[in-house]
C-alpha cells in the first residue's frame, strides 16, 4: 500500500510548498506537483498519479479544489480512483475520505444527487425544446440554401448538370447538393 499525494495551483505565482507539506506530513511517500488551471481536464501530473495507482493504494490532496473543479469532474476522477481499487482523502474535507465507510456513503450521495441533477436538466431541456417545436421554431442548423435555390438546384441536377458544379455555383459543398430531395 503507497500513499500518493496530489498538489495544484493555478498559476506560475503561487507555490505548491504549503500543500506539499501538509500531504507528506499526513503520509504521502511522492507527491505529485502540477502548475495548471483547474479548469484544464488533460492535467499531465494528475493523469500520472492516477495512472501509478494500484489496489488499496491511497491519493491524497489538501483540498477537493485541488483535485477537480466541479462536481462532475470530482466524480469521474473518484470513479478512476474507485476502478483501480485504490482509495481517496482530502485532508481540508474529512467528508471526502472513501477509506472509511461513512466517506464511501458521502461520496455515494454526492454522485446520486449529480446524477438526478443532470436528469433534471435533461427533462427540462427536452420540454423547451418541445414547447419551441410546438411554437413553430426550426430546429438545428439554418439551410445553406433558400426554398428557391433548391428547387433550382434540382432542376439542375435532374437536366443532367454535374452535381460539383452546381455546388460550385452556389458555393456549398457537393453533398448538399446530393441531399437535395427531388
Amino acid at each position: 500500500m503507497a500513499i500518493y499525494g496530489y498538489a495544484r495551483v493555478s498559476t506560475d505565482g503561487q507555490s505548491v510548498a504549503a500543500q506539499v507539506a501538509a500531504l507528506t506530513a499526513a503520509g504521502a511517500g511522492k507527491v505529485f506537483q502540477e502548475v495548471a488551471s483547474g479548469a484544464k481536464t488533460n492535467r499531465l501530473q494528475l493523469r500520472r498519479v492516477l495512472d501509478q495507482l494500484d489496489a488499496d493504494d491511497v491519493l491524497l490532496v489538501a483540498r477537493l479544489d485541488r483535485l477537480a473543479r466541479s462536481t462532475r469532474d470530482l466524480l469521474n476522477i473518484l470513479a478512476t480512483i474507485t476502478e483501480r481499487g485504490a482509495g481517496f482523502r482530502s485532508l481540508g474535507d474529512a467528508w471526502a475520505d472513501t477509506t472509511t465507510a461513512h466517506g464511501r456513503l458521502m461520496l455515494t450521495v454526492l454522485g446520486g444527487l449529480a446524477e438526478f441533477e443532470r436528469e433534471l436538466i435533461r427533462t427540462r431541456t427536452g420540454e423547451g425544446r418541445d414547447r419551441a417545436k410546438a411554437r413553430g421554431v426550426k430546429m438545428g442548423r439554418k439551410a445553406k440554401l433558400t426554398p428557391h435555390q433548391q428547387r433550382e438546384a434540382v432542376q439542375r441536377r435532374e437536366s443532367g448538370e454535374a452535381v460539383r458544379e452546381i455546388a460550385r455555383s452556389y458555393n456549398v459543398h457537393h453533398s448538399t447538393i446530393s441531399r437535395l430531395a427531388a
